[in-house]
């Protein structure tokens, strides 16, 4: 078991990068605050940090500074700043990666396993208990299948569902679906999209009145679960 300690006051994007990589047999422990997660690393032991740089009351860059002087734990930076300066500035000081947002988890999960085997702790094949996705998008093809079996999609339901399964795990919302699909546009009725999202549920749920994986987030959007 890999143990990791995540400082993100993104509370969404942590749980979504938490559940992501407990199928890997990775676990995170998520610290929003700074100084308590300062705290918290000295007393845990823990194989590897994700650390994100716009935190509440103490910059990023000073948390990297600290925990590169106390710790000999790799580090990979996770931040929405795009400034290089922030970037060469955390490589400098220490950290091992730099990880732009927004990114797909899965970049994540390799990362982290490229950096551990630099630091001689590689997650071992056999113990890595992941979880097969139930929903597998092969862009190529233009096909979904759900545990292996092709679901036909219309061409509206494909593209809506193709974005769903590349933002897995994330809010997706009303703008997103009509910015990526050019079956629909901004004159469009919402309940259109609503229409199509209810009968993609008719294919891929047991229930489409108590959908378990395309959930309807109130206020915010939708996001496909596993």
């Amino acid at each position: 078991m890999v143990k990791i300690a995540m400082v993100e006051d993104d509370t969404e994007l942590a749980e979504v990068l938490t559940q992501y990589l407990a199928k890997f047999n990775i676990v995170v422990t998520n610290y929003e605050d700074p100084f308590i997660a300062l705290s918290a690393i000295g007393l845990n032991e823990y194989d590897l940090i994700i650390l994100d740089l716009t935190l509440p009351g103490l910059d990023g860059l000073e948390v990297c500074k600290e925990l590169v002087a106390k710790y000999k734990m790799p580090i990979i930076i996770s931040s929405a700043r795009s400034d290089i300066t922030d970037k060469v500035t955390a490589l400098e000081l220490g950290a091992d990666d730099y990880l732009p947002k927004p990114y797909d988890p899965r970049e994540l999960e390799v990362r982290i396993k490229t950096i551990l085997r630099r630091y001689n702790k590689e997650i071992q094949s056999s113990t890595i208990t992941q979880k097969q996705e139930i929903f597998i998008l092969n862009e190529e093809k233009k096909e979904i299948t759900k545990n292996g079996t092709f679901i036909k999609f219309t061409p509206a339901e494909y593209q809506i569902m193709a974005l769903m399964c590349q933002r897995k795990g994330f809010v997706v919302s009303r703008y997103d679906i009509l910015d990526n699909g050019d079956f629909l546009n901004s004159d469009e009725e919402g309940g259109s999209i609503a229409v199509i999202i209810n009968r993609i549920r008719a294919k891929i749920e047991d229930d489409p009145k108590k959908p378990k994986y395309f959930l309807t987030i109130r206020g915010m959007g939708y996001k496909l679960v596993e």
